[in-house]
């Protein structure tokens, strides 16, 4: 990853997801990486819907690293408490609605709340979140899933208007939404007449290039794993 200094460090956050194990073990096989924290509420209890969890998780990384070049988001879920995404209007669940937002927009904007402030102020450094396709607002031609659907969008603003204010004290800094694509974990069991999906290890590789070649000009932007930009 020439995009970051030689001994730069990470954190992967979500590592025990499939993405995130898979970015976590990329990271770890990378010869240019110095350290690299793994955290996730199945192994250490860090729960994006609680605040004093992913407040707590942040400070121990900062006893542990002091400051963090990559920060990568791999949270998010698609199927929350046994449901899956509503497929018309008449089925939306006002809670579930609450929690597919609690997961996948307020839990990471938590994340960058606590985790911002550990990127430094003096070099090239990262913060990116899973996002999807499907809360792109101008590429949505099917309709359905419409709570899964607003808290991406949501997460996508977030994205956007925390960059800017990183920017100001963090000028080198790459806040990022990311598509990863189908990928073969349980978040994509809906998925199953996909015409293609791709391995988490393939899908790390890709996301981790995207990143690579990111410059702060390009900060706020919302991309696919292939590099592409998705619009809003």
């Amino acid at each position: 990853m020439s995009g970051f200094r030689q001994g730069y460090q990470a954190v992967v956050l979500g590592a025990s997801g499939g993405i995130g194990a898979a970015v976590l073990a990329a990271l770890e096989n990378d010869p240019r990486c110095g350290h690299v924290v793994a955290l996730s509420r199945r192994n250490d209890g860090m729960d994006v819907t609680e605040e004093g969890s992913v407040r707590a998780a942040a400070l121990r990384v900062a006893e542990k690293l002091g400051s963090v070049d990559l920060v990568f988001d791999a949270t998010g879920a698609l199927e929350i408490d046994g449901h899956g995404p509503e497929k018309t209007i008449r089925a939306i669940d006002p809670q579930l609605m609450a929690r597919q937002f609690a997961v996948n927009a307020i839990g990471p904007a938590l994340l960058i709340k606590h985790f911002a402030p550990l990127l430094p102020r003096d070099r090239r450094c990262v913060f990116a979140t899973l996002s999807a396709r499907v809360g792109s607002i101008g590429d949505n031609r099917l309709g359905g899933w419409m709570s899964y659907r607003s808290a991406k969008a949501a997460l996508n603003q977030i994205v956007r208007t925390a960059s800017i204010e990183i920017a100001r004290t963090c000028p080198q800094s790459v806040v990022v939404a990311l598509h990863p694509g189908t990928v073969e974990t349980g978040l994509t069991a809906t998925h199953g007449r996909h015409a293609h999906k791709v391995t988490p290890a393939a899908a790390a590789a890709a996301l981790l290039s995207v990143i690579d070649r990111i410059s702060p000009a390009q900060t706020g932007q919302f991309f696919a794993y292939d590099g592409t930009e998705i619009a809003w």
